[in-house]
């Protein structure tokens, strides 16, 4: 089955992410989606972006219309990376985009991190957070250690996720959007 999202603001505004209904693709909702953006607001625009677990693609695709520097999607399933480069092709900006068909925890042990302050949006499947919290755990605490100051993390959860496991966990916000959680941490300078 095919459904869609639709881009909500900036330049593709109004755009619609077609995707396969998929019992391990969890689209955020658009409502969420767009709390994401209202809460990361001026950080956007300029700055590199990275959707790892992309999925439909459709958060990055939200960053790349909010004028990002660039987004670049993390995505192991190789049919659904396939979806996120029509869709990068279909809107154009292919230039301000790269796709890596990479397993998340593999790829974040070799990332080299700009030096200038990035986002860093995780969307990993629910069970990844149930059945393998440590694993997701370490590559966190990984991506916290690589990132530029003032740089920025974000992970969405179920509610039901206990935050205390998060590294560096007092400095984490949380917000709950029904039944999603989203849990911001910004890396401190100096």
């Amino acid at each position: 089955m095919r459904t869609q999202l639709r881009i909500a603001a900036g330049s593709l505004r109004g755009r619609k992410v077609i995707y396969h209904v998929d019992r391990d693709v969890r689209p955020m909702p658009d409502m969420v989606r767009q709390a994401l953006f209202n809460m990361l607001g001026d950080a956007v625009p300029g700055r590199a972006f990275f959707d790892l677990f992309a999925g439909t693609g459709a958060v990055g695709l939200e960053a790349l219309s909010r004028s990002a520097e660039r987004v670049e999607f993390v995505e192991r399933d190789a049919r659904v990376a396939g979806q996120i480069l029509r869709h990068l092709q279909d809107f154009g900006v292919t230039e301000r985009a790269r796709l890596h068909r990479a397993d998340v925890y593999r790829w974040a042990e070799r990332w080299e991190a700009p030096e200038q302050p990035v986002i860093v949006f995780l969307g990993p499947p629910y069970p990844a957070l149930e059945d393998q919290p440590d694993r997701l755990m370490v590559v966190i605490g990984l991506l916290q250690s690589k990132v530029a100051p003032i740089s920025i993390l974000v992970l969405q959860s179920d509610k039901g996720f206990e935050t205390g496991v998060l590294p560096d966990s007092v400095r984490w916000e949380h917000r709950l959007y029904g039944r999603n959680r989203l849990s911001t941490w910004i890396k401190k300078e100096g």
